[in-house]
């Protein structure tokens, strides 16, 4: 009997393994694959017959073409910028030694605290048009252009300096595993501090590099608050494109055309870059490898350069949250006026987030929908992982890959197909419309973080010793005790850190809302793009900097708890190992 069929029956041996199966299969059929199909049929047979004059309607829109052109342009420029900027706060905070390399570190890491609408707002409430240090600068300049932060420009720089954090967060590790040797033989060969860097320390980093130029370039075509905010009417991007077709039911086709090329072109993108990837060769020299140690720039006029540039950067990255930081203490029109005294600071802001119902509320809305999503899809996630990592046959390998979808589809494509789809009655939903619902955002949320959620829990399952299950099954313990009492605890650490990663990504989302959002009931990222659209700073506008504080923090604590502590126990774990050494 082969393999994949003892498996398929041990599997469905166990009702709750067949109650699990049903579930997700149908979750899968109604929210993942039938709005997709209901997108294409829109498209394809807007009347009832085929149908493919929506390409000819298409390709006549210049609007719509020209978005296409600007998607794949930001894309492959973001691919450069995000990776050499990237590159560089990594190599001079963790491979050279630069003074002040903590604070440094320190600096680069603030998009990690914000990011999505609430960065993007921040970034255009200091160098918009009616931004602080704008209005401050033509005080000196008078005939300066109030609207030169627009267009590409100013979308490629934001996107470059906020997509960074990957390389913070992945390329650390992979400069860790750089073998110190292997640099100091090259050294003693007379190599160059270049050469080295060239030739040892980048084909080491080369996996990585790879993996997360298909996330920048993914993030690039798919972009969305940046260009809606930063892009003037002259630089728009496929998404834009989408939701302004989207809203209207005259162009909706439009709108689901371009969601089906943009999902067409993250296909060919991630087969093209697997195969690119899959064709090199990357590894470490050395097979007993010695732990790195910070590198001098042996050059002076080259090591002074690197300082500047490297303090230059931190500058830049430093700017908007110390600002935002500071305008959440003051009044609107003080930040319109370029001019901030002590007079100016109040508490007002706080204090009309905790009293004013209004100004409170999106904010809630925020916590609640991103705590039930998070919550809903780890704790499903928590079995479906169990049983993909345990059981491989035919029926797991799919319901794995047809759970990926979100990953593979762009989130304009998911959310729109969701609208529509869901926005008459479906027999799926027992003959429901869920479209302007409060259920179906919080739906497009836990679609969205299904990927990154199993992926993660089905590689800490594959981490426990198989001899663990094995004694327990021993001791006469069914499957459902097994995995209860003795798999669940090994494993709820890391899903408490992915709920809380979920959890922290979700309280500012705009992509999925401004599709999918109660038009009463609308989450923190509408409210801080709908308060910063506008030309004029008013209050309401100030309180988008009180609510981002809030997300900073918010966002502190949580990246305190899934990075701070586990390093702060892995340091406690080597010192206990130098000690037993020396004992």
């Amino acid at each position: 009997m082969s393999r994949n069929l003892l498996s398929l029956r041990s599997m469905v041996k166990s009702p709750l393994n067949i109650l699990i199966l049903v579930v997700v299969s149908y979750f899968v059929i109604t929210f993942l694959i039938w709005p997709n199909i209901t997108l294409l049929l829109q498209v394809f047979r807007p009347g009832g017959e085929w149908s493919f004059d929506v390409f000819s309607k298409l390709f006549s829109s210049e609007r719509a073409m020209k978005s296409l052109v600007n998607s794949f342009i930001l894309a492959l420029v973001l691919s450069v910028t995000v990776n050499i900027v990237g590159i560089f706060i990594v190599l001079v905070t963790r491979y050279f030694d630069i003074k002040g390399s903590r604070i440094l570190f320190v600096g680069f890491a603030t998009p990690l605290l914000y990011g999505g609408v609430v960065l993007v707002s921040g970034y255009n409430l200091i160098y918009g048009p009616n931004g602080f240090l704008t209005n401050l600068a033509q005080r000196f300049f008078p005939e300066m252009d109030p609207t030169w932060f627009r267009g590409m420009l100013a979308v490629v720089l934001v996107m470059t300096f906020s997509g960074t954090g990957n390389h913070l967060l992945f390329m650390t590790n992979s400069i860790a595993k750089i073998d110190f040797q292997t640099i100091e033989a090259a050294k003693q060969l007379g190599a160059s501090t270049w050469s080295i860097l060239r030739s040892i320390v980048i084909p080491v980093l080369k996996p990585m590099i790879f993996a997360i130029t298909i996330l920048t370039f993914l993030g690039g075509l798919g972009a969305m608050t940046a260009p809606l905010i930063l892009g003037g009417d002259d630089f728009q991007t496929i998404s834009p494109m989408i939701l302004t077709f989207s809203r209207t039911m005259g162009s909706r086709d439009l709108a689901a055309t371009l969601a089906m090329f943009l999902g067409i072109a993250t296909l060919l993108l991630l087969a093209v870059l697997n195969r690119v990837e899959r064709g090199g060769t990357y590894f470490s020299v050395s097979k007993v490898p010695v732990a790195l140690k910070k590198q001098q720039i042996e050059n002076p006029l080259a090591n002074a350069i690197v300082h500047v540039l490297a303090w230059a950067l931190w500058v830049i990255y430093v700017t908007p949250p110390i600002l935002i930081i500071l305008f959440s203490f003051t009044n609107a029109s003080a930040i319109a006026s370029g001019s901030i005294s002590f007079s100016d600071l109040t508490l007002s802001n706080y204090a009309r987030i905790l009293t004013d119902r209004a100004a409170i509320e999106p904010f809630l809305v925020s916590i609640a929908y991103s705590a039930v999503a998070s919550l809903i899809v780890v704790a499903a996630m928590l079995f479906v992982a169990r049983i993909v990592q345990r059981y491989r046959n035919t029926v797991t390998v799919w319901l794995e890959y047809l759970l990926h979808i979100p990953w593979v589809l762009p989130g304009t494509m998911i959310a729109l197909g969701l609208l529509i789809t869901f926005s008459q009655p479906q027999p799926l939903v027992l003959g429901r419309v869920l479209s302007g619902t409060v259920v179906i955002l919080a739906i497009g949320y836990i679609v969205e973080k299904i990927p990154f959620t199993l992926r993660m829990l089905k590689a800490s399952f594959s981490g426990i010793p198989a001899n663990v299950e094995e004694a327990a099954s021993i001791l006469g313990a069914s499957d459902f005790t097994t995995f209860r009492r003795i798999l669940l605890p090994l494993v709820l650490p890391v899903a408490a850190a992915i709920a809380a990663l979920n959890f922290n990504s979700l309280l500012d989302n705009y992509e999925a809302a401004v599709f999918l959002s109660h038009p009463f009931h609308q989450p923190l990222g509408i409210f801080i793009f709908n308060a910063t659209s506008t030309d004029t700073l008013n209050d309401t506008t100030a309180l988008t900097f009180v609510y981002t504080v809030l997300l900073m923090l918010i966002s502190s604590v949580v990246l305190y708890l899934v990075y701070g502590r586990s390093s702060k126990n892995a340091r406690k774990r080597r010192w206990f190992r130098r000690k037993a050494a020396r004992v």
